[in-house]
């Protein structure tokens, strides 16, 4: 169990400590529960109420909160971006791997860095190429001329697909496919003629994909991640799209064929987003958005649905479908009422 003193995190976080320097703490907990060795934070106002009975070593807060706590405070600039730097020094999360698997299966001329490890029953076939400090974890498959950046992490049974790129400092999640085949199809007849999917996929750095996300090869240029993007688990990236770069998109999402995302975007859980559309950098897409064209403005667009009890539903559905008749009614009355006029 890793363990820091209160100096150490002021380091860390480049907080301002007010208490015990030699201290220590080693997990992080919400301030509900935190008890002796544990350090939370104060990041959302509506939390205050817990300080006066939170038993944490050390509480991180920003300079408006410092006195409402007795024991050792940390003031920072963000106690959540605080939060997370110091449960990344606290974290025991073990290596999908460690060293060379006797099971691996690894071709001659694969070309592997210094200081890699391979799980077990892992598969890198011939031309891949992998960095300095990459892991792959057990049951991965790396193909043909796939390239892998420095420090890349792949839980298990990850799939990557012949020529992908993937850059450095790059995190996917067990289960993840990138690099198959996008769905192209041409059809003579009635029948189904497959169209190759000649391109790839490109991969920027500092890139986080969750487990269970497929990402389509490109049909004729390469589908393109950008640098420092975060992808959720269970999505659907489809052949050719483009996400910008520093975009975050939630759980279930599904991106069709040839859509531009621009940077900084911040996309819901279980959204849809139409193919050959482009988005606008900052846009924000509030959960279960369905986005049908092009959005060329920033801004926080929603489309979803909220819940009601059924019988409002009910209500509302049947309102739904009858608002062509019920506008033709409008019509009508305006335009008695004009004539009356």
């Amino acid at each position: 169990m890793a363990t820091l003193t209160l100096a150490e995190l002021a380091t860390i976080t480049g907080g301002t400590l007010h208490g015990d320097k030699n201290a220590e703490v080693s997990m992080v907990a919400p301030m509900d529960k935190a008890q002796k060795g544990h350090v939370t934070f104060l990041s959302n106002p509506k939390y205050a109420k817990h300080l006066e009975q939170c038993q944490a070593t050390v509480v991180m807060v920003k300079e408006a909160q410092k006195e409402q706590f007795s024991g050792n405070v940390l003031v920072v600039a963000d106690p959540y971006v605080a939060f997370a730097r110091v449960a990344q020094a606290l974290d025991t999360t073990p290596n999908p791997a460690t060293g060379i698997s006797p099971s691996a299966v690894i071709a001659d001329d694969a070309t592997l860095g210094t200081n890699v490890s391979v799980g077990a029953n892992a598969v890198i076939e011939s031309g891949a190429v992998l960095g300095d400090n990459v892991i792959i974890g057990a049951g991965c498959f790396i193909g043909k001329g796939a390239k892998l950046g420095n420090n890349t992490k792949l839980w298990a049974n990850v799939s990557i697909y012949h020529q992908v790129i993937i850059g450095d400092d790059c995190l996917v999640q067990a289960g993840s496919v990138i690099g198959s085949d996008g769905f192209g199809y041409a059809n003579e007849r009635g029948e189904w003629i497959k169209i190759p999917q000649l391109g790839s996929v490109r991969i920027g750095n500092r890139v986080e994909i969750g487990a269970s996300t497929t990402i389509d090869r490109g049909a004729l240029d390469d589908t393109v991640i950008e640098d420092n993007v975060i992808l959720d688990n269970q999505m659907q990236i489809a052949h050719n799209v483009h996400i910008g770069y520093g975009t975050a998109m939630a759980g279930g999402t599904i991106v069709a064929g040839s859509t531009t995302i621009g940077k900084y975007c911040i996309i819901g859980g279980a959204s849809v987003i139409n193919g050959h559309i482009e988005i606008a950098d900052g846009v924000t897409i509030t959960g279960m958005g369905m986005v049908m064209r092009s959005i060329e403005e920033k801004g926080v667009y929603s489309s979803g649905i909220p819940l009601q009890p059924n019988k409002e539903w009910r209500k509302t559905a049947t309102r739904v479908h009858r608002i062509d008749e019920m506008n033709k009614r409008l019509k009508a009355i305006e335009k008695q009422l004009g004539q009356k006029t």
